[in-house]
């Protein structure tokens, strides 16, 4: 049996555009949306059914934090987002909670690519790129149609996994110093939920773990995981379960998420006896749906021309490069499903914390990958070290590195200058006029 193949075919190149977006979750969009707004012609190829990524298909029930307590720090495009599912009812609790209703979410991301002049496909994956002298000269594509290939002068990655750089050749670090990778969670929707009784009796969100201990020893559940984000109050009966965790996860490898997608579905039932059994206002929930994408949480960090790092956390810091700050806490799930790794959380969780008003910055740097000249990195995978992408990886903070990677994409392919090219004082104030919180940008 031969245990390689050559397969060449010649492929039709079906679109030249100035900025290609691959993904089309929160980075992807913000990117897409930025650039367009600059008159830059725009492509955004999406694999899934539909945009948004883990706030959509993936059911991630809940914003995180978009402000810093004082200052709105996903401000821009983010803040087009966050107002338009607003006004839309797509917040819990109405007008501007941070509970997400999916399906609202969904079409606020096409109206607004579709008012920006974005275009976009479904169904179609970038299976390979090519590559000469540091540039991507074609994204290679697989659609419903075929395989084709889409050029383009700047291409933004979006992908959350750090696909397109990883094709074309960029450096990264997966995990910690065993390779290990936060577990995923495999996010649901539940109905039936009587959220007076919940909350009159306190057990709503990481408050339901509560009674984990007497769970355990009752043998409710498979594994001995203490950590449980939770329930959100999505409507009157409607709840967005955060629970559960799939252990030994890697993103980037299909039999790793098949395993995953099985076992959290498997797991829910067991989730489900919990809450019925051992929690006031659950007794007659029933199970919605699942996220037809898994919550993954970490696969790639692509390394760049910077890495963002914990002491730039703790130092609150300030970049001359800056593009956006923000404040999540340090948020890396537990390793393990024992009380040791849950210990080790969240003394993490607890402390690596910033107060009220105060946030760091987010250098251009952490965009741009080593060895690359026409690519950048927004979302989940841009340059950190571990415990920075822990809290850089949330959808506020997609949308602001996603903002930036669009607006500079822009700036680049108009003037054809590489990503190192660009004037960072101009991105700035191109950055700042799209509605950026910049306090230590050009004319701050």
């Amino acid at each position: 049996m031969r245990k390689k193949v050559t397969y060449c075919r010649e492929i039709p190149v079906r679109y030249d555009v100035d900025v290609l977006i691959v993904g089309g979750g929160p980075a992807g969009c913000a990117a897409a949306i930025a650039a367009a707004r600059q008159g830059a012609s725009v492509r955004l190829i999406e694999a899934h059914t539909c945009l948004g990524g883990m706030g959509t298909a993936g059911l991630v029930p809940a914003f995180m934090q978009f402000s810093d307590g004082v200052n709105f720090l996903a401000g821009g495009v983010g803040r087009d987002i966050f107002d338009a599912l607003g006004s839309q009812g797509g917040c819990f609790p109405p007008p501007d909670g941070r509970g997400i209703r999916a399906e609202v979410l969904k079409r606020v991301y096409e109206i607004l690519l579709t008012e920006a002049g974005v275009a976009f496909t479904f169904y179609t994956k970038l299976i390979d790129v090519t590559v000469a002298d540091g540039c991507i000269q074609e994204a290679i594509c697989a659609g419903k149609s075929g395989v084709y290939a889409i050029r383009a002068n700047m291409i933004v990655d979006g992908t959350g996994d750090g696909d397109v750089a990883a094709l074309a050749g960029a450096p990264y670090k997966k995990g910690d110093d065993n390779g290990l990778m936060m577990p995923g969670t495999l996010c649901s929707l539940w109905t039936e939920v009587d959220w007076p009784t919940v909350k009159a009796h306190n057990v709503d969100k990481g408050r339901a773990a509560a009674r984990l201990e007497e769970a355990f020893e009752a043998g409710v559940f498979t594994l001995e995981d203490r950590h449980l984000p939770g329930m959100y109050q999505l409507s009157e009966t409607l709840g967005g379960g955060n629970i559960g965790h799939t252990f030994d996860l890697d993103g980037t490898e299909e039999e790793s998420l098949t395993r995953a997608y099985v076992w959290g579905r498997k797991s829910l039932l067991e989730y489900e006896r919990y809450y019925k059994e051992y929690l006031k206002g659950y007794e007659a929930m029933e199970l919605v749906a699942t996220g037809s994408l898994l919550g993954v949480r970490e696969t790639r960090r692509i390394e760049g021309d910077y890495v963002l790092n914990i002491d730039d956390f703790q130092s609150r810091a300030i970049f001359d490069d800056e593009i956006g700050r923000y404040s999540y806490p340090v948020d890396i799930h537990v390793a393990r499903p024992d009380k040791e790794s849950y210990e080790a959380f969240q003394k993490e969780y607890t402390t690596l914390r910033l107060g009220k008003g105060e946030s760091y910055g987010i250098p251009y740097r952490i965009l741009t990958p080593r060895g690359l000249k026409n690519l950048l990195v927004a979302g989940r995978c841009v340059s950190t070290d571990r415990q920075m992408q822990a809290s850089i990886r949330v959808m506020p903070g997609c949308y602001i590195t996603g903002q930036a990677a669009g607006a500079a994409a822009a700036m680049a392919a108009k003037h054809r200058l590489d990503t190192r090219g660009i004037d960072i004082r101009e991105l700035q104030k191109t950055l700042k006029a799209l509605g950026a919180f910049l306090p230590n940008g050009e004319d701050s």
